[in-house]
Parts: C-alpha cells; structure tokens; sequence
C-alpha cells in the first residue's frame, strides 16, 4: 500500500519528518520498503519555450520544432542550443511556453525518452501532455504554460508538484490499512490523535428509481456476501481533476477517465473495491436491466478489460446481465461493458466478494488486481452502500451525473459482531508491563473498538473493518503494539528447579540429521504446502494418509494442500537441480505430515524422514571410475541409520501391491521393525520418473519418524571383549531363486546359538549348468567363538552341521561342494 504524505497530511497532523512516521510504522508491525519522493525533479523534465514550427516532410498531422530548453542543452562551445523534436500535437504555436522531456527522461508509466526518428526525421526529445507527466488527464494536447514561465527550469521546481510516498507491506491480516483512511485511522492510534475525513454527499436524486430499472440476484451465496447497485444518468466522460490525478498517481494508480479514476480514487480511500459499467451495454428486457452473480461454467470464456480472453474454470464468479457476462467477481471488469467516451448512464456497483474464491480466481488466473488483493483479505461488508452513495456524490460533482433515487441492496445473511471480554490484568499478565487503563480504552477506541467498562474489566466490540480481532488475546495483542514492544524489560523466567535441555525427541532427531549428514547425504526444506493430486501423479497411493487438508487462502495457487509425504517436494528438487545441470543430488528432509480427518477440526500431524539420491557419490575423474547409486545405496543409509539408533529387530521384505506403484519392482523394500512398518526404501518407478520430468535413476527412502524415535535405545547391553580366539568357517548354499538373504540370515543366526558370534554374505553366483536354472549360490562367512573357554574342533562341527540341517531343510536347499 502506498501511502502519500501530502494526502495524509489533510486527514490528520503528521510529524514533519516522513522518517519520523515511518519508524513509528515499523514499530507497530507495518514494514516500511521505501520512501519515494515522486515528482520531486522531474529528472530531465523541463520548462521550455518552442522557436520554430514547421510542417513534417512526410506527414500531414505532425510538426518539426526548434524547441529552446535554456542551459539544459549546449553546443561545444557551451552556448545554449535548441532542440530539435518531431511532435504531433495540434494545439500549440511559436512562441508557445511548454514542459519538454529530453533524452533520458522517465515519465510516470515508465516510458523512456530515447532519441528516435519519425517518419524520418530525428527527435531529441518529447513535449509533454499532463497526463503523460502524470499531473492531470487532459491528453487533448501538449501542456502550454504562462507566457512568464521560465525557460531551461527544471519542471518539478516550476511546477512544486513533489509528494513524499511510503511504499508500506501491509500484513494479510490487516485489510483495514489497504486505505488512506485506514492508514489515518492506523497513524491516529499511533500518535493518539483525532483525524478527520471529509466525504461528499449527493445532491440531489432524480428520475426513475434504481430498484424500478435494475434487479440483482445472486445466484451463488457462496460467490458474494452483499452486493449494492446504483444509476448515474447523463455523465460527461472526460478527463479527472488535477488533484485527484495527482493523488492516483501517487499511489502508482494511471488514471483513465473521470468515472474509472473515481472508483479507483474512493477504493484507494475507503478500501472498498468498486466498478462503473456502462448500463447500455446491459441486456434490458420490458425496461429493466438484471445484475447476475452466478459460478462461471467450466471453459466459459470472458474477455476482460486487459484485452486478454480468458478460458474459465467452473466455481469461478462472474457477474452478468443475465445472458452474458460482464465482469469476474472481484476482479476485473470485461471489454464489452467498460466506460467509454461515448457512456451516458452508468451502473456503480459496490459488492463483497468472497475472499477465498476471490484468491482462487484471481491466482487461477495469474490476474491479481487490486480489487482482488482487497477482496481475498476481506472488505468490509458493512460499508458498502456508504461507499456507493461517496462515489455517486463525486460523480455528479466531477461528470455532471444525475443520481438516480435509491439503491439495490442484495444482503443474505447481514454481519454480526460479537463483543469481546478483556480482563485489564490479563492484560498485565501477557504483557508483562504496566499499561494504564487509560492506554488500554484509548488505544482500542482510536483503532475503531467500543469500548464498555464492567467494574475492574471491559466488554469491546471489535469494528466490522477487522476481522483479525475475534479473541481477548487479539486484541492485548494490539494493545502492546501501540505501547511499544521495546519498551517491555526483559526478565529472567520465575521457574523454580528447572534446567533447561532438549527432549528426548528433539535429542534423536537431531541424531537422524546427524546420521544422514554422515553418510552423505545434505539437509534441505521443502514447503509443507502441496499440489492436489501430488501423490497421484507419481502413483502413490493415499491409503492410510487421511483426506487432505486443504487450505482457505494459499499463498500459491498450485499449492492449495498440506503435504501428506515428503516424497514430492524432494522429487521436485531432484527435478529442479537435473534441470540445472546437477546430476549428483543427496538430499534428506524432516517435516511435518498432514493427515485430515473426517467430522474432526485438526487433522493429524505426524513426523517423517525421507531422502533421495541420484548420480554418484562423486564425479569421475581421470584416476577414479564412480558406481550409479542405485537400491543398495539407499538400503544402506537406511541400514546405518537404524543401527546408530539401536532399532531393535530390523528386518527388509519385499514391497509390492498397489501401495508401493511408485516404486520399481524387485528394488523396493519394506523397513520393519519386529512386527511394525517403519517406512520403504527403493528405486522410484520410471513412470513416477517421468511425472516428474527426472531422466536420471532415483534412490528414495521414507520413514516414519515417531515411530523410528519409538523405538530407538540411547545404550547398548555392555558386552566384555571375549579373550579367546575365534574359529571362522564358510558355507556356500544353493537355493532357489526366491528365497531371500534376509530370510537365510534369520535362520543361520537363529540356528547358529551363542557360539555364532557374526555371519557375513561374501557371495551370489548363479550358472544355469553349475547350479541350475532358476537357482543361486549363496556364500556365507560364519565366525565362531566363546566367552569362556577356546573352541574344540568337535563343537564348530557341531555348531555347523546344525546350521547347515536346519537351513537345508527349510529352504529346500543343498551345500555347494
């Protein structure tokens, strides 16, 4: 919101000093990005007075001039030395004192004064219109000034047309403060000081009655809470007064004409949106006109007023003449309906749209206006006919508009405000300071609130322009804002034999960032806002994830969930560092899942670890060959992970059904715990790839995270270091091809007893001839030892031949001699 000094200055004393102001902005929560002095010099803008009028060789409309800008141009010799300028403005002569942009000029709307040639002929500059300097609205020709005027003076100096400009960010809770009347209200809080606005008031209402000509129906309640129409007949289109020029463009708004710059004028003071249409564009029927706010169909198109025809979605709100469509609800009117020079009678709408389908629209659209930014951070219902009759009352006084009696007020379900208790020493309490009663009843009354006194306490009534204040905490909130946050003394917390330090929880996942680190792989954060049908896309399936949660006013419109996996938005970095030319991505996340719930309020929120590989560990050099990460790699890191935890009875198996389409077959694995699922780990499918625009092979694993810190031990059983001297011994067995080294190491250890100290896959051979088709060797190291004597050859033969028994018997197989 940009706020100019000069027009605040008219509704309430401001200190002198615009820094002054805006420090106490930021103070009080409203960033302060700039302060701009708008028109100060007119930078290469000056008075000057044309020498010479001639006709343009090759063109009938257009003039060649000598153009004397004084000093601001010389020749070699530093003697003053006029301007040659092509210029096709009809209302001037020799003589004439004018405002000459020269080279390097920038006028408001960001044009730039180049040299350039006309039909031929060189231009060295431009003569100005006082709309092109963003003064006035006449465009009919060139500004001619008083024959006194100086030649060669900078224009702004001439002209003393400067205004200083605070560029404030206004928080989305703030709607009040996207108007110059809400910032008054906002800086009369501040400095405890009355403003004061002065509105216009119709003069007087002739012929036929709105609600006689024009009926309003809304169609869709959920599109539009209020919606208020009324008729201006016989308006003169022309060009807007200086002042509310000025004013327009000080807030970054170009003016067209005296109708659109008076809705965009009353909007940039009151905060409430509104639109002019041309009423004889309206369909009439039997002498009336009908104003229709439905849900667009999906692919209905409508042109708007930026020229662009746009293909709708369904849900999305129009508002029609009852056979065609006008305008997109909240924001932007359409081509057909604009004021033109040639509109007479003009219908003024003043509505409330919904905020979230507003957003919605607008972001769907990549259209943001700003009636849209209003309208999705919610305007002030209550205020809508006020605002109706502000802009018809300017209308009559700057277009000679005669305003029709009455108004159209379409309000379903009217605005109740409930009023708040607030205990003065909660107040003390959550502030922490000594705040006058006095401060508390000024400060809340001054932003707005009523304000009752019920003994030691209050009962406030927030004003319908803030609807960030439903609660008793809001509204200390606000209170402390104002008396200054700085001014609290910091304390030292009143617990008593407490020592501060991290849970257990905290403590382990700090671990799993350290683990991951370890092994390579770089943290990183995605958001927890996710695309619809994110899980689908890549075939994941959504059971056991809860609905979605989906949000009332997303910040992006193609992220309008909370993420139910972290999968997707790493899958997204993976895309995005490949799309770069970083092939080599290790990345690992923790975060929050968001899991709906039906008939509940909250959903369910669970912790999760998930990473990702791709490429090599490294890049190949000339003295070293790299390996692809691939399924081994990420069972690996799971491994480790699980091991400095001291997970208990970690075991893999085979992840398959519907629930893991998104991993590739025959590389994906379950991760459990004794009987719990902790999460997977594979090597994502090529169609889950392809979704997501990644070419390269990529290693995933997820898992969950409370339940990981579950059942995690901080120590191990302390085991002495036997003395006695280990007797290792080799076992090659041939299988069949479906049998698992999970499942043969669970029997060998089970089997093996306390004598079996460690067993070690060292081998996998398979041969159709040597070992069998469908069939495959699998080579083990067992190592043998004892804690309390040296082992007997008869006892590792015992040991053994029991190992070899029970695994031979179990699995079908046989030793490989």
């Amino acid at each position: 919101m940009r706020v100019s000094y000069d027009w605040l200055k008219t509704m309430i004393d401001v200190p002198e000093s615009p820094k002054e102001l805006s420090d106490e902005y930021i103070r009080t929560g409203t960033e302060v990005e700039a302060i701009d002095v708008v028109g100060e010099s007119f930078d290469h803008v000056v008075t000057a007075q044309v020498l010479e009028k001639a006709p343009h060789p090759d063109s009938d409309h257009m003039y060649v001039c000598k153009v004397s800008v004084g000093d601001k141009n010389v020749d070699a010799e530093g003697n003053p030395e006029p301007l040659q300028i092509v210029c096709g403005a009809q209302n001037f002569e020799a003589g004439d004192h004018i405002v000459t942009a020269m080279i390097g000029a920038e006028l408001p709307g960001g044009i730039k004064i180049k040299k350039s040639k006309l039909r031929g002929v060189a231009s060295f500059g431009m003569n100005c219109s006082a709309r092109e300097l963003g003064i006035g609205g006449d465009h009919a020709g060139i500004m001619i000034l008083p024959e006194d005027a100086p030649v060669g003076m900078p224009f702004g100096e001439y002209y003393g047309s400067s205004d200083t400009v605070l560029d404030c960010e206004i928080t989305p809770n703030r709607p009040d403060c996207l108007s110059m009347i809400g910032m008054a209200r906002e800086t009369g809080a501040i400095f405890d000081r009355d403003y004061h606005v002065e509105l216009p008031s119709i003069k007087a209402e002739t012929g036929r009655a709105t609600a006689d000509e024009l009926s309003v129906e809304i169609a869709d309640e959920g599109l539009c809470d209020r919606y208020v129409a009324r008729i201006v007949r016989n308006v003169k289109v022309g060009p807007s007064p200086d002042w509310m020029v000025k004013r327009l463009n000080a807030l970054g708004i170009r003016p067209h004409n005296n109708i659109v710059d008076i809705t965009n004028y009353v909007m940039m003071l009151t905060g409430q949106p509104l639109h002019a249409f041309d009423l004889s564009t309206f369909a009439e029927h039997d002498g009336r006109r009908s104003v229709v706010v439905r849900a667009a169909k999906q692919d209905e198109t409508f042109q708007t007023l930026d020229g662009e025809k746009r293909v709708l979605d369904a849900g999305m709100g129009l508002i029609t003449d009852g056979e065609r469509p006008v305008a997109l609800a909240g924001v932007m009117g359409g081509m057909d309906s604009e004021i033109t020079d040639a509109s007479a009678d003009v219908l003024v709408e003043s509505a409330c749209f919904n905020a979230g389908r507003t957003s919605h629209t607008s972001r769907d659209l990549s259209l943001i206006s700003d009636a849209s930014i209003r309208f999705e951070r919610q305007v002030d219902e209550t205020g809508c006919v006020d605002v109706a009759n502000v802009t018809c009352a300017l209308i009559e006084e700057l277009a000679g508009g005669e305003v029709a009696p009455g108004y159209v007020d379409v309000y379903p379900a009217p605005k109740t405000i409930d009023s708040i208790a607030l205990r003065y020493q909660r107040v003390l309490d959550i502030c922490g300071a000594p705040i006058e009663r006095d401060f508390v009843v000024r400060s809340l009354t001054r932003l707005g609130c009523t304000v009752e006194e019920t003994g030691e306490d209050y009962l406030v009534t927030p004003p319908s322009f803030r609807p960030d204040l439903p609660r008793e905490i809001d509204l200390i909130e606000e209170v402390l804002r104002l008396w200054g946050m700085g001014r609290v003394e910091a304390t030292i917390p009143a617990a008593k034999n407490h020592i501060g330090g991290l849970t257990r929880k905290q403590q382990l996942t700090r671990k799993v960032g350290q683990i991951l680190r370890a092994c390579g792989l770089n943290e990183t954060t995605t958001f927890g806002f996710a695309a619809p049908g994110d899980l689908e896309k890549i075939h994941m399936s959504a059971d056991g994830r809860g609905v979605p949660v989906v949000l009332m006013n997303p910040l992006v419109a193609e992220q309008t969930e909370m993420r139910r996996s972290l999968l997707p938005g790493l899958l997204q970095s993976v895309a995005y560092n490949e799309a770069h030319g970083t092939t080599n991505v290790h990345l690992y996340e923790i975060g929050t899942l968001f899991h709906g719930r039906e008939n509940a309020s909250l959903p369910r929120e669970t912790q999760s670890v998930a990473g990702v590989l791709t490429g090599s560990w490294t890049d190949q050099t000339w003295n070293n060959t790299v390996d692809k990460l691939r399924f081994f790699a990420g069972k690996g890191i799971v491994e480790e992970l699980l091991e400095q935890l001291r997970v208990p009875k970690v075991r893999f198996r085979v992840a398959e059904g519907k629930g893991y389409d998104f991993l590739q077959p025959g590389r994906a694995a379950e991760v459990l715990s004794g009987g719990t699922v902790l999460g997977w780990v594979g090597e994502i499918h090529p169609e889950a790839r392809e979704a997501m625009d990644i070419d390269q092979i990529v290693v995933a694993f997820e898992l969950d995270l409370d339940k990981l810190i579950k059942g995690a031990h901080n120590q191990e059983n302390y085991h002495e270091f036997s003395p006695f001297p280990a007797v290792q011994h080799d076992l090659a067995i041939v299988v069949p091809d479906e049998v698992t080294c999970e499942d043969l190491l669970q029997r060998i250890t089970s089997a093996g007893g306390k004598l079996l100290e460690s067993v070690r896959l060292f081998d996998v051979y398979r041969d159709p001839i040597r070992v069998g088709v469908g069939k495959k060797s699998m080579a083990f190291s067992l190592t043998y030892r004892s804690d309390d004597h040296t082992l007997t050859s008869d006892e590792v033969e015992r040991a053994h031949g029991k190992i070899v028994t029970k695994l031979c018997k179990a699995t079908g197989g046989e030793v490989r001699s």
